[in-house]
């Protein structure tokens, strides 16, 4: 293969001594031995363009990934929704995947158009009066939502419920490294964020989830009754499919929402890129991150659509900015407004059901498998976790290999133990059911987890 790398043997040798290796042996060190081919690929030398892409073709053709559809189970903030063919053959426009920056409303205004019509639906998503055109994802979301706090009361300290996504949480330690801001994590108790022994004081923000990550609707009163004691701002992490069937964000008095755009016509796709929902109250539009969009009239008095309350960008501000984000997700959210226009309330209600049903269903059929048991019993929307008689891991692996992706290991999930679990952490399997899911398959779910769980 060396006749096809691009990098000299010197620019190797110099990759190398950077990151502190000998060989590209110990480059590659880490990747189990069992997924790595020995003695490399066959590929003779001097083939042609077509012929190598032909070759690789062949060695794609191999992986599950590609050659095998698998039943997605799982979750965890990326989900298996359906992706209607409409919205499919509307975002895929030219129109809409080539256009970035709406720097000029004149010639502009279908891409600013579309924003608006986003933020509309957002703002109708979240139950917050202001939304923005979207960030990069959810847990960056977040981080904006902590800035946002940080900025209207000049406080540093983040009381964060242990049931919000663990990557979210990890994305806001990271910044908060950066920034100085104290986290403070709320821990879980069955299943529910246990706010009881919080130290809440000076805290600028009051962080819940809804539901949790592991799938468990809150009830997020003493959260909001936190928040106000301290006089801090209510962020509630809410899942926007379930803004079909449940409360939404502002309906509990949230001051900021943050959610994950995904399930809205974006597919699974290795991790992105996706989308962040957000929206705040009227109180904090001057500390939006990002961008907004507002209807106007132009000087003709004809409609028009502008970038508004932005000095073009908020990061010429510098030190005072209360975000450096300066861009969006346009594609993404164009691609959700058409999904959420195609799909309509009766729609969204439809399909929240759906996921709601089907995830019940399967729940109650894995507990009558032996060895398989509730991790808590509180109510659930689409997701829940289970505690199964052997490592979760070995669970997922060998239902894979009959056509079905269990779910996720939530030991892997939060990077290891997590004390507000209870029993063996690495026992835990958290399993999502969305509407693509059918009777059929969940029936398949069940008798392929009988199987391997008493093999």
């Amino acid at each position: 293969m060396a006749d096809y790398l691009p990098h000299t043997p010197e620019e190797v040798a110099e990759m190398l001594a950077f990151l502190g290796m000998s060989t590209l042996e110990d480059l590659f060190a880490h990747i189990p031995s069992a997924v790595r081919l020995a003695g490399g690929l066959d590929m003779p030398a001097g083939r042609s363009e077509p012929d190598v892409a032909a070759q690789f073709a062949a060695y794609a053709s191999a992986n599950v990934a590609t050659s095998q559809k698998l039943l997605c189970f799982a979750g965890g903030g990326a989900y298996d929704h359906e992706v209607p063919a409409v919205v499919k053959a509307l975002a895929g426009r030219s129109e809409f995947v080539t256009a970035y920056t709406p720097y000029q409303p004149e010639v502009a205004q279908g891409v600013l158009q579309a924003i608006y019509e986003y933020q509309t639906l957002v703002a109708r998503l979240s139950g917050l009066a202001i939304p923005n055109a979207s960030l990069y994802d959810a847990a960056t979301g977040l981080v904006e939502a902590l800035n946002m706090a940080h900025g209207a009361n000049g406080r540093s300290k983040m009381v964060i419920s242990a049931g919000v996504h663990p990557h979210w949480r990890a994305v806001a330690a990271t910044f908060a490294r950066g920034t100085g801001h104290e986290i403070v994590i709320a821990p879980l108790r069955d299943g529910l964020t246990d706010w009881s022994g919080v130290d809440a004081s000076g805290a600028a923000a009051i962080v819940a989830a809804y539901p949790n990550y592991l799938g468990i609707v809150e009830d997020l009163s003493a959260a909001k009754a936190l928040a106000v004691a301290h006089d801090a701002l209510f962020v509630v992490g809410a899942d926007p499919v379930a803004a079909g069937v449940l409360r939404t964000a502002g309906q509990w008095g949230a001051d900021v929402f943050v959610g994950e755009g995904q399930p809205f016509g974006t597919a699974l796709s290795f991790g992105g890129p996706y989308l962040g929902l957000f929206a705040c109250s009227q109180d904090q539009v001057r500390r939006l991150p990002g961008r907004i969009v507002g209807e106007t009239v132009d000087a003709e008095g004809r409609r028009a659509f502008v970038t508004t309350l932005r000095a073009r960008e908020q990061d010429i501000r510098r030190e005072k900015a209360t975000s450096n984000v300066c861009t969006n997700q346009t594609l993404m959210a164009v691609t959700a407004a058409i999904q959420l226009g195609w799909l309509g309330t009766s729609g969204l209600r439809e399909v929240a059901t759906r996921c709601a049903l089907g995830a019940h269903y399967l729940y109650d059929e894995l507990l009558g498998v032996s060895g398989v048991r509730a991790l808590s019993a509180e109510p659930f929307f689409r997701e829940f976790a289970v505690q199964v008689p052997v490592d979760a891991s070995e669970v997922i692996l060998a239902m894979a290999e009959e056509g079905v992706l269990a779910g996720l290991a939530v030991s892997e999930l939060t990077g290891g133990a997590d004390p507000s679990l209870e029993g063996d952490p690495s026992r835990v399997l958290l399993v999502s059911v969305t509407e693509r899911r059918t009777r059929e398959e969940i029936d398949h779910y069940v008798n392929v987890m009988r199987k391997v769980v008493h093999s």
